[in-house]
């Protein structure tokens, strides 16, 4: 199911009408932490501070090709529901957006800001996501997938300037949601850079991608992380899974406590905001450098849209305790 070259570099036509390519940087700070040459991929420099608007634009420019659709319905964490408002507003098309109980503050305002309509439901994102397709049902609104095709085409031109812009990349660590980002990289990979090795990265606080990827196939498992909740997903998308299984080298889990390690580090040497799982990746290359030892490695910085009293209060904790 993953998307050629040609289609992903159609994908990029679409994407760059609305916004420009993101930056691709190597920080020396960053690389002499940890004892490699790090680039990573500022993805916290979209329209929406994540990689997600992306895949949204691509889908949307189907959906307004169909007069019929006049409202949408999807779930979230925050970073898809905002590529979801803001590309349905692009459309003139009315957006309902579930989040659960207890959801990041600011992104449910910035999607508020973006015109979606917030419906609270549910303790974590399965469940929101289950009321989103109730609500959908009920109502004869298109219901936006978190995971599909398009978004997967669209999220993949985030890789293209990756590996058109670093070469000879050894590996490429990529936080897991739900699967679109990491089936975006393997595509590229597989057509620009086959000898880059792509590492998976999931909170170890919300392991299901890690326990189905050992097991061979789909596990669920309890999510408790408080601080990654863009990785925060209780099951496997079959799809996603079945891709990572082909094309992923191994998976990495990440605590709480060394994502806040990372977030201080990311900032402390770029200046950057990373979100939770943006810093998961540079968490993991963190525990995995006698691995990467001097070598070219990336990270996806996913996002950049942690609340700001999350984002102090990590950034003070120096016993990291995160």
């Amino acid at each position: 199911m993953l998307p050629t070259l040609d289609e992903i570099e159609s994908a990029a036509g679409l994407v760059y009408s609305v916004m420009p390519p993101t930056p691709q940087y190597c920080w020396p700070l960053l690389c002499k932490r940890v004892g490699a040459e790090l680039w990573l991929k500022h993805e916290n420099h979209t329209p929406v501070g994540a990689f997600k608007l992306r895949g949204g634009l691509v889908y949307f420019s189907d959906l307004a090709k169909n007069p019929g659709i006049k409202e949408v319905v999807s779930a979230t964490r925050g970073n898809h529901g905002q590529s979801v408002a803001l590309s349905a507003r692009r459309c003139g098309l009315a957006a309902t957006i579930v989040v659960p109980h207890g959801n990041s503050v600011e992104k449910n305002a910035a999607m508020r800001a973006l015109g979606g309509t917030l419906v609270e439901h549910g303790s974590d994102f399965q469940e929101a996501r289950e009321y989103a397709i109730q609500l959908a049902n009920e109502s004869g609104a298109h219901l936006v997938p978190a995971f599909h095709p398009r978004l997967v085409q669209g999220v993949a031109t985030y890789a293209l300037e990756l590996f058109r812009n670093v070469s000879d990349l050894a590996y490429v660590y990529v936080p897991i949601g739900l699967g679109s980002g990491i089936c975006g990289v393997s595509a590229v990979r597989n057509a620009l850079s086959p000898k880059t090795r792509i590492v998976g990265v999931v909170s170890a606080h919300a392991p299901a991608y890690s326990l189905s990827f050992s097991a061979k196939h789909a596990v669920e498992a309890e999510v408790t992380t408080r601080l990654a909740d863009g990785m925060a997903c209780r099951a496997t998308q079959p799809e996603a899974l079945e891709e990572i299984l082909r094309n992923v080298d191994h998976i990495v889990e990440v605590s709480d406590q060394e994502v806040g390690e990372a977030m201080r580090s990311i900032f402390e040497c770029t200046h950057n905001c990373a979100e939770g799982a943006g810093a998961a990746p540079v968490a993991a290359i963190a525990k995995e450098a006698s691995i990467i030892k001097g070598l070219k490695v990336a990270a996806v910085i996913s996002g950049g849209n942690v609340d700001r009293q999350v984002f102090a209060s990590t950034l003070a904790d120096h016993a990291g305790n995160s």
